[in-house]
């Protein structure tokens, strides 16, 4: 019997056209955040810790701004609302796992995902400056401190049950790809995949991944 498609897509940059974390951070951030995403990529701290410090930079009294200018600016990539659809009809269970934070993820999902399918990390804005809660962390198998540990939650579903699929673009993306049973890979986990050998197929937009998909199941 063959196993359950299951899907996990990152958000910032695979569902977006751009990256909101760092457009946040250009708008918003003192210049010290770029040091803390270079350090982010060449992987000299871990994603959680700098994710962390870099919105500790920002005021609690920015998150509205923050909220409006991401829902204004973030542009959803092509055919993902038909992706949706697509996944709804072939009963392929969708999860949204993002390193992004709730409170500007939810506002552009809703219409699209149920809360219960999104894993992402979240807000407190009692305190002066913005802080990071992470709801999702490594489990015993993850020492990476990822903030939202992608690997983990895939190992929640069951590998004997499920076939999992891996959509992303980053750093963020590349633990969890080399878990996946099937990558679609965009940017910088292009590169990544290539320079350790990781099986994917790349993407520009969602339609891509419809037609992959049915190719795949049309076999």
């Amino acid at each position: 019997m063959s196993k359950q498609p299951i899907i996990f897509c990152d958000f910032d940059g695979t569902i977006t056209e751009s990256d909101n974390i760092i457009a946040i951070m250009k708008h918003f951030a003192p210049p010290e955040w770029e040091e803390l995403k270079d350090n982010v990529l060449s992987q000299h701290i871990s994603i959680k810790d700098g994710v962390g410090k870099m919105f500790s930079l920002l005021p609690s009294s920015s998150k509205e701004e923050i909220t409006r200018f991401v829902q204004e600016n973030g542009i959803l990539r092509a055919g993902f609302e038909e992706f949706v659809v697509f996944t709804q009809k072939e009963n392929i269970p969708l999860y949204i796992v993002s390193g992004g934070i709730d409170f500007f993820i939810y506002p552009m999902l809703d219409h699209f995902i149920d809360r219960d399918h999104i894993y992402c990390n979240a807000s407190d804005f009692s305190k002066e400056n913005i802080q990071i809660i992470w709801p999702h962390a490594c489990d015993e198998f993850c020492s990476n401190d990822c903030g939202c540990c992608k690997p983990s939650i895939l190992r929640l579903f069951d590998n004997d049950k499920y076939e999992k699929i891996v959509i992303g673009d980053s750093i963020t993306d590349l633990q969890a790809a080399k878990l996946a049973d099937r990558v679609y890979a965009r940017d910088y986990l292009i590169e990544k995949c290539e320079e350790l050998d990781i099986h994917y197929t790349p993407f520009a937009d969602f339609t891509e991944i419809i037609q992959n998909l049915n190719g795949v199941k049309a076999r």
